[in-house]
């Protein structure tokens, strides 16, 4: 949608050029001519504004099973304690990036058996 309105709006503005720089000393032409110029722009930005809107948030939200326990993280790398700012799930892997240090590791479970 948001490609047909910007090409439309090229169109408009085609034309309004066009009316404009062939006038002939005919003064109906330039004002035609703005107005498609004018009609081309304002469709654009209503464009823009729409794609603006269109922008979606993702929440996650993660159901644990069983029994869960809080523990305090800390870095492997210095021994400092994590905050919650520290840990990000990017593509699907929880991640560690210290405040202290600097380093970045992903975390991994160690097996239950």
């Amino acid at each position: 949608m948001k490609l047909v309105a910007y090409l439309l709006a090229a169109v408009l503005a085609g034309l309004g050029l066009l009316f404009i720089l062939g006038n002939q000393g005919v003064w109906a032409r330039i004002v035609v001519g703005a107005l498609l110029l004018a009609a081309g722009g304002a469709l654009a930005w209503i464009a823009r504004q729409q794609v603006k809107a269109a922008e979606t948030t993702i929440v996650q939200k993660i159901d644990l099973s069983g029994d869960v326990h809080l523990e305090s993280l800390t870095c492997r790398s210095c021994g400092g304690t994590l905050s919650r700012k520290s840990i990000s799930v990017e593509a699907g892997a929880v991640m560690v990036h210290c405040e202290y240090c600097g380093a970045v590791y992903q975390i991994e479970e160690a097996p239950k058996w």
